[in-house]
C-alpha cells in the first residue's frame, strides 16, 4: 500500500526524524475538524477534535491511514523525541521547550472503544471515578436548549433528555426559552478563554448583557487553582478580575467545573433549573393577577368610621348604662354601642 504520509528521510538525507503532522479533516460533514498522523509502525491516522490537549482532554476516532488525503492542509509540524505504545496508550514526546508530553488512551466508554488524547495537564484534571446521574434535571422530560450558532464546538449533551436548536443568541452560549422569550443562559469559557477576555475586557461587556437577562451564568471548564499557576499573565491580576465580576454583577455567577464534562453537565443541570423556576414564575404571576382581579370585582364591605366626631359620647355612655350595657368610663366607644344609640333615637321608644 502506498505510504500517504511524509518521506522517510528529510532534506538532510538522515532517516525520518519522528514528526506528529496536523491536517485540516477535508470531510465538511465531519464533527472532528483536524487529522493526526503519528508516526508509529506503518502510520496511524485520527480523527481529532483540537490540535494538542491543552486545556481538556480530545477526542479522538481511529480512521484506516488510506483516508490521510494525498495533498494534506498541513496545520502543524510537531517534532518528536519519541513516540511509542505502551499497553493501552500511545507515549508522545514532542521536541519542544512547552506541551512536551501527551498520550493518546485507548479506553472503553458506554460499551465501545474510544480515544483520547490528553496531556499531563488535562490528565490531572479529569476524575475518571466521577459517575454522572443521569436523571432528568428538575423533572424535565425533554429539555430544548437553544446553542449559539456561534458555537464552534457544542456541547451535546448526549446523555441527557435534550433536544438542541442552533441559532443566533445575543448574549451566552446556551439558553432556554419560554414562550419565545430567553429566560436563562450561560456563557463557556476554557480557562485560556476567560483570561483572554477578561484582560480585554470583553467579558465584562457579555456579564452586562448577561445580567439583563432573568437567570444567567459564566461555567468555566477548569479549577480555581489553575488561576495561580498561569505564567503568561500574572495571576492576581487574573483573581482581582474574577473578584470584580462577582461584585459588579452578583446575579451572574461565575462557576468553575474541573473539566469540559463536569461543566456540560452543570450547564444542563442550571439551565433545567431555571426553565423550572420560569414556568413557576409565570403560574404565579397569572394566579396572583387572576385573585387581584376577582377580588376587585367584589364588593368591598363598608369601614367602620374611624371616629365618633360630633357624637355626644357622655349622653351615649348614660344611656348605654342605663340599658345594662358594659362600656369603659374613657377611651373610644364601641362602633355596636354607637349604632345602638342612633337606631335608638329613630324609633318611637327612644
Amino acid at each position: 500500500m502506498e505510504r500517504r504520509y511524509p518521506p522517510p528521510a528529510d532534506s538532510r538525507g538522515k532517516l525520518w526524524s519522528m514528526e506528529l503532522v496536523v491536517a485540516r479533516n477535508p470531510d465538511p460533514d465531519s464533527t472532528l475538524p483536524y487529522l493526526l498522523l503519528v508516526p508509529l509502525a506503518d502510520g496511524l491516522v485520527f480523527r481529532a477534535r483540537d490540535t494538542w490537549p491543552r486545556t481538556t482532554a480530545v477526542y479522538c476516532h481511529p480512521v484506516p491511514v488510506a483516508e490521510w488525503p494525498a495533498a494534506p492542509d498541513v496545520v502543524e509540524r510537531v517534532p518528536l523525541r519519541a513516540c511509542s505504545r505502551r499497553g493501552a496508550a500511545i507515549d508522545i514526546i514532542a521536541d519542544r521547550g512547552r506541551e512536551q508530553r501527551s498520550q493518546l488512551v485507548f479506553t472503553q466508554a458506554r460499551g465501545r472503544q474510544v480515544v483520547f488524547w490528553q496531556s499531563p495537564r488535562t490528565a490531572k484534571q479529569s476524575r475518571p471515578d466521577v459517575r454522572l446521574p443521569t436523571a432528568r434535571g428538575s423533572g424535565i422530560a425533554d429539555l430544548a436548549i437553544v446553542v449559539d450558532a456561534h458555537e464552534r464546538y457544542p456541547y451535546r449533551f448526549g446523555a441527557q433528555q435534550v433536544t438542541t436548536v442552533r441559532k443566533g443568541l445575543r448574549c451566552g452560549d446556551y439558553a432556554v426559552e419560554l414562550d419565545g422569550t430567553v429566560v436563562a443562559a450561560v456563557e463557556r469559557k476554557s480557562l485560556p478563554d476567560l483570561v483572554g477576555s477578561l484582560t480585554s475586557g470583553r467579558l465584562r461587556y457579555a456579564l452586562g448583557e448577561l445580567s439583563a437577562l432573568p437567570r444567567a451564568a459564566v461555567v468555566v471548564e477548569d479549577r480555581y487553582a489553575k488561576v495561580f499557576a498561569l505564567d503568561r499573565v500574572r495571576p492576581s491580576t487574573v483573581a482581582d478580575g474574577v473578584a470584580e465580576l462577582h461584585v459588579r454583577w452578583p446575579s451572574v455567577p461565575v462557576v468553575w467545573c474541573e473539566s469540559r464534562k463536569l461543566a456540560e453537565e452543570w450547564t444542563y443541570r442550571f439551565l433545567a433549573a431555571a426553565y423550572r423556576w420560569a414556568q413557576d414564575e409565570r403560574a404565579a404571576s397569572e394566579h396572583i393577577a387572576a385573585v387581584t382581579a376577582g377580588a376587585a370585582g367584589r364588593p368591598v364591605p363598608p369601614r367602620p368610621p374611624a371616629s365618633n366626631s360630633g357624637v355626644p359620647t357622655a349622653e351615649i355612655r348614660s344611656w348605654a348604662r342605663r340599658r345594662g350595657m358594659a362600656v369603659a368610663d374613657r377611651g373610644r366607644l364601641p362602633a355596636e354601642i354607637v349604632a345602638a344609640w342612633q337606631a335608638g333615637r329613630t324609633s318611637p321608644a327612644g
